[in-house]
Parts: C-alpha cells; sequence; structure tokens
C-alpha cells in the first residue's frame, strides 16, 4: 500500500504520493513543461503506478536533479556489471529476478530514497537486466529484474549502436535539408514523409518540424522542387484527390452472352474532336427520325458488380493533360467504344429513335438496343460534308434545336477552350480549340437525346435521375462580346439532381437527363441501367437505390472535376515557365475600380490585373507572365 511520500513509477516517470485516501492517491510530478520546481497532480488509482521507494520523500526535485546526475549514473553502471556477473555465474540465480532494492543493495549497499530513481534508470540503461513487475501491492518490492545472457545483452548494444548512427545520419540529413541541399539519391527517402504530405495522404511531417519548415502544403510542394525531390513538371492534382492515374482494370470474366439487337440499316457518324479514342456517341437522320445511337456499357456492367462498383467509386474518366485514366477498363473500348471495330462489324449501342415536328419539339421517343455501322468523323471532316445527304439533315435539325430553346429562354454561352497537352519529355503545348459548326450539331443532338430520355422515363414512371437548374438572374445590360459571355457565365445558377422532373432553365429545357456519356461518366451508366431493365422487362432500381447511387457516383466525380481544374491550371504553369518570352491578348471582361478582370483567350485563363483606370469592357491588351508559382497555383500577368 502507498503511503504519504512513497516514490513511484507513473507512466514511466519519477512521482511523488502527496495524499492518501481510501481508494485514490494524488502524486506529484514534473509538468510536461519540463521547467524546473515546475510539478503537476493528479489522483490515479494504486494500480496506475508502481512503488519504486516506500521511504517518505519530500522534494521529487532532488530526486530528479540525482536522476541526471552523470557521475552517480556511471558508478551505478560499474557496480551493475559486477552484480551481473556474480549473479550470472551462479546457476541458481542467473535466471532468478530480483527485486530493485535487493539488486540496490548487492550493487552499491544501500537503496537510499534520493538516488532510488537515478539507480532505476541506470539498470534500464545498463542492458544488463530485464524490467518486469510484480502484481503485489503490500510489499517493498513491486519492480524486479532478471538477468540477462551476455549474446542478448551484445544483440541490445548493437541495436543501439545502429540507432545512434541513425540518429546522427538524420540530423546531418537535417542540415541539409534546412541548407536546401539534399544529397540525392540517398537522402530521397527521408522526404517521403513530406511527399505523403503534399500528395494529401498526411496532413503532418516530422521532417518539416524538425528542419523548421512551414507543414503548409504549398510550402511543402515547393521545397519538394528547390531541393530536387520533384520536378517543377511534377502534377500531385490526381493523387491528391485520392484519383488513380491509372484506368480501371475490372473486366467480365467471361465474353458476354449475346442478345437480340434491331440491326438499323442506315450509317451512323461519330463526329468528336480529333483528339478522341473513345467515341460513345454517333447520329443518323432516316428520312423519318433522328437516331443517336449512345455507347452500351450497360449491357454488361449490371448494379453492384465488380465493374460497377470501380465505376461509381472513380465516378467519371479522368482527362488530364498528360494522360487519360478511365472509369472503365480500357480493354472495354473495343467492346463498348462506338465505330472502332473493323467496318464489317457493327457497333452494339442503345439508340434513341426520335420523332421530330416541324418546329423541332418531340414528338414521339422510343428506344433500342442495336447493331449499328458507325463511321468516325473529326470536326473539320464533318464540316467539310456538312451539304452532303447524310449529314445536312443534321445540321438542319440542330439549327431548329437552338431556335427553340431561344424562344424557351435559354443561355448561350461560348468561353475561349484549349487542348493541353504533354509530351513523354513533359513538354507542353496550349492550343485554341476552334468552334466549328458540326460540334454544335453533337451538342444538339446531344441534348435531344437527354430530353427524349427524360420524356421516356416520365411517360413509363421508370424512377431516373432528371437535371435540373433554375433560372439564371440575368442581368439587365448584357454587354457585346467576351465581356457579356463573361457576365452570363456569372449568373447561371448550379444544376441539380433528382428523380422528379423540372425546368432546365439554362438549357431551356422542360426535362433533361444526361444518358449520353455513359462510358465517362457514372450517372449516366446508371440511367442506361435503368434504362435497360424497363427495355428488357426487369425490375429497375428503386428511386432510393438509384439515387444512393448517383449520389456516390458525384461524390466521387467531383473530385475528378477538381483535378481536371487543377492539373490544367498547373500545366498551364508549365507551359509559361518552359515559354519566359511569352506573351498573349488579355481581353477585358469585367472593371473592378483600378483592378480588371481579364480572359487571356489562348490560356482559357481568368486573371486580374491592376490598371491605370483607361481601360473599356471588351479592349484588348498585350500581356506577359510574371511571378509564376507552381506549388501555389498562381501567376502574375503584367501589361507590356
Amino acid at each position: 500500500m502507498f503511503q504519504i511520500g512513497s516514490i513511484v513509477i507513473y507512466k514511466n516517470s519519477c512521482a511523488i504520493v502527496t495524499d492518501v485516501s481510501s481508494d485514490k492517491f494524488v502524486i506529484q510530478f514534473q509538468s510536461n513543461n519540463a521547467k524546473k520546481n515546475s510539478f503537476d497532480s493528479q489522483k490515479i488509482r494504486e494500480k496506475d503506478a508502481f512503488l519504486l521507494h516506500r521511504s517518505g520523500a519530500k522534494n521529487l526535485n532532488e530526486i530528479l536533479e540525482c536522476s541526471e546526475n552523470n557521475a552517480i549514473k556511471e558508478k551505478f553502471i560499474t557496480a551493475l556489471k559486477e552484480s551481473h556477473e556474480l549473479l550470472t555465474s551462479d546457476d541458481e540465480t542467473k535466471n532468478e529476478k530480483i527485486c530493485l532494492k535487493d539488486l540496490a543493495e548487492l550493487s552499491v549497499g544501500q537503496f537510499n530514497a534520493n538516488e532510488s530513481y537515478a539507480f532505476y534508470k541506470a539498470v534500464l540503461e545498463s542492458n544488463f537486466f530485464a524490467l518486469t513487475y510484480s502484481e503485489e501491492t503490500n510489499t517493498d518490492c513491486t519492480i524486479f529484474f532478471i538477468p540477462r545472457d551476455l549474446d542478448e545483452i551484445k544483440k541490445i548494444k548493437e541495436k543501439e549502436v545502429e540507432k545512434e548512427k541513425e540518429v546522427l545520419v538524420r540530423q546531418e540529413f537535417i542540415k541539409r535539408l534546412k541548407q536546401k541541399k539534399l544529397q540525392l539519391p540517398e537522402d530521397a527517402k527521408y522526404m517521403q514523409e513530406v511527399e505523403a504530405l503534399v500528395l494529401g495522404k498526411t496532413d503532418k511531417s516530422k521532417v518539416l518540424k524538425e528542419a523548421g519548415f512551414s507543414e503548409k502544403i504549398e510550402k511543402a510542394h515547393k521545397l519538394l522542387i528547390d531541393t530536387g525531390i520533384w520536378s517543377y513538371t511534377k502534377n500531385p492534382y490526381p493523387v491528391r484527390f485520392d484519383l488513380s492515374t491509372q484506368s480501371a482494370t475490372e473486366t467480365l470474366s467471361s465474353p458476354p452472352e449475346d442478345e437480340e439487337r434491331l440491326e438499323v440499316d442506315h450509317i451512323a457518324y461519330a463526329i468528336d474532336n480529333q483528339f478522341s479514342n473513345d467515341p460513345d456517341d454517333a447520329i443518323a437522320f432516316d428520312g423519318t427520325y433522328l437516331w443517336i445511337h449512345i455507347a452500351d456499357p450497360a449491357s454488361t456492367v449490371t448494379p453492384d458488380s465488380k465493374i460497377d462498383i470501380a465505376a461509381r467509386n472513380r465516378g467519371a474518366t479522368l482527362y488530364i493533360p498528360e494522360g487519360v485514366a478511365r472509369m472503365l477498363a480500357e480493354d472495354c473500348l473495343a467492346d463498348y467504344a462506338l465505330g472502332l471495330s473493323e467496318p464489317a462489324k457493327k457497333s452494339k449501342a442503345l439508340s434513341f429513335r426520335i420523332k421530330l415536328s416541324e418546329n423541332g419539339t418531340i414528338e414521339d421517343i422510343n428506344i433500342f438496343k442495336t447493331k449499328v455501322h458507325v463511321i468516325l468523323l473529326s470536326y473539320s471532316e464533318a464540316d467539310e460534308k456538312k451539304d452532303s445527304p447524310e449529314l445536312l439533315p443534321l445540321f438542319q435539325i440542330a439549327s431548329r434545336n437552338i431556335e427553340k430553346r431561344k424562344n424557351a429562354g435559354a443561355v448561350f454561352i461560348e468561353m475561349p477552350e484549349v487542348n493541353i497537352k504533354v509530351d513523354n519529355e513533359k513538354n507542353v503545348t496550349i492550343t485554341e480549340n476552334q468552334r466549328t459548326e458540326s460540334s454544335i450539331v453533337v451538342r444538339e443532338s446531344m441534348l435531344l437525346a437527354g430530353e427524349a430520355a427524360a420524356r421516356f422515363a416520365f411517360k413509363n414512371e421508370l424512377p431516373f435521375p432528371y437535371v435540373s437548374q433554375d433560372a439564371p438572374d440575368l442581368p439587365k445590360d448584357v454587354p457585346n462580346g467576351l465581356a457579356g459571355q463573361y457576365k452570363l457565365r456569372r449568373s447561371m445558377r448550379s444544376r441539380s439532381v433528382s428523380i422528379t422532373p423540372s425546368s432546365h432553365m439554362g438549357l431551356g429545357l422542360g426535362m433533361y437527363s444526361q444518358v449520353t456519356s455513359p462510358l465517362r461518366r457514372y450517372s449516366d451508366l446508371v440511367a442506361h441501367q435503368q434504362l435497360r431493365a424497363f427495355i428488357d422487362g426487369r425490375t429497375p432500381l428503386d428511386k432510393d437505390a438509384m439515387l444512393e447511387r448517383i449520389a456516390a457516383g458525384d461524390a466521387a466525380s467531383s473530385n475528378v472535376t477538381k483535378a481536371d481544374r487543377a492539373s490544367s491550371l498547373h500545366w498551364t504553369l508549365v507551359y509559361l515557365t518552359q515559354n519566359p518570352e511569352w506573351t498573349g491578348d488579355a481581353i477585358c471582361v469585367e472593371l473592378r475600380g483600378k483592378q480588371a478582370t481579364f480572359i487571356i483567350p489562348s490560356l482559357a485563363h481568368e486573371t486580374v490585373i491592376a490598371t491605370n483606370g483607361k481601360i473599356s469592357l471588351n479592349d484588348s491588351v498585350t500581356v506577359r507572365a510574371a511571378n509564376i508559382n507552381i506549388p501555389e497555383l498562381k501567376v502574375d500577368f503584367i501589361i507590356q
């Protein structure tokens, strides 16, 4: 039983019992701030501490000072070596445990209260004895030691020497890090936790703390560049947003079974930019109906299958300048994408057959599982053939749909877009996307498919993901040119997804759903699963299950969007770094007193620049880049 003045070990530190109650004890111990004569008190249970010395100690500071006295420590360690030799030389005692009090009396002739903690620490430091405890409380001895054999002592000392070496090596590394002069590749292993911080895998770094650097993610990113661990071209954003930069690998365990499909007798055209290699839509007009053929991954990607869950976790295909990480496996493209197979082999599709009135409204909609002959065309190729019998009706349908949507209050916004490419040497090229007539045709066709799918689902009471958007707060005075487009964009409201159809005012549609990118967007894939279940006469997902899956997919795709935007800005700044003599036109789109917002079309970049006040909306100025900060995704532009 403890008593007032007893010296105890509490959480591996020395403490004195200052008060005794029926079931608890009050102890005094050195506070965490480690200042001399600075102590804290706490109530503990007897089982929470081990008795070191029962006598009435009064001054904890004297006990602690004694434990830090090197002369006393060395005296004890020398004596302990002799005691160890004595105890291990006798077969009867070499494996027997001995209490701390008896060991002290054997080694130095007495067990002094003020020196008890110093002796306890010396035993631990000497490595001659292994620590153990007794559960008995009504005794002067609760701390025991067992003599170690010489081989064990040797191994422990070798480990300690190795640890001391590691400490010295780390100290030298920290010195080099402070000077930002690392020895590579040797020092790279110590910077792995800094890399983990910048990649969003942890929010702390012991290395940065030891070296006195900020743990702010952007500062750590800059340090990785400054020390040569990373190139300035390194793009951390996909990993930071917890995204894979590799395409999905989940595939079918066996080839899909053939199913009955309608064989359409017309040729459909998959029109896309020249960089696309995963066409998932094609269009045609047969004289009566507009056909919109969409890739049909839902034919084999069933709800809650391994492929489906993997796609849901990704949310969308990640398109970044250095490559593509697909939502569905690369191996799937040959089966699902349109027009990639040999001409003699038709593509499988989920096809929307739409009958339109003279003014472009949808009169009838039906959906089929089909096989269709698809020809790939680039936008420029389609523009060249716009007056051909096959394509001219598609251009006319698009024009009527635009007029119909305008009359319904649709808002048309055209902002500069660019294509950013990165080669294997990390060289960046940026080219402006030229708006083509055929790209507008494809856009309007996809909107018609989304409107038709929504109407089909509503008519057939099919649980479906409807996309809506409240009316924008349109400004009364919209300037001409890019400034007007910028102002319109800022007036738009965010979209929402619901099981109840509602108007999409931005598009000028009474109801709408996204169904045209099931290879790239998980929400589109779910919509296809619902449509296929209805067509096949199977029970579709109920409303709650469908929305739960879409919500999970949207949460993941939100990270895809963030990573895409951050990656594009990252590579834009890399491009400006690689081209220090770059200059470009910037167009004023908003006035802010002595500052103005500019759009740089050749970079599709928005920036704020201080002006002399002599600038008007849509004025064009020549700018150059300055103060490029890749880790913070910042750059200043200066008017030439």
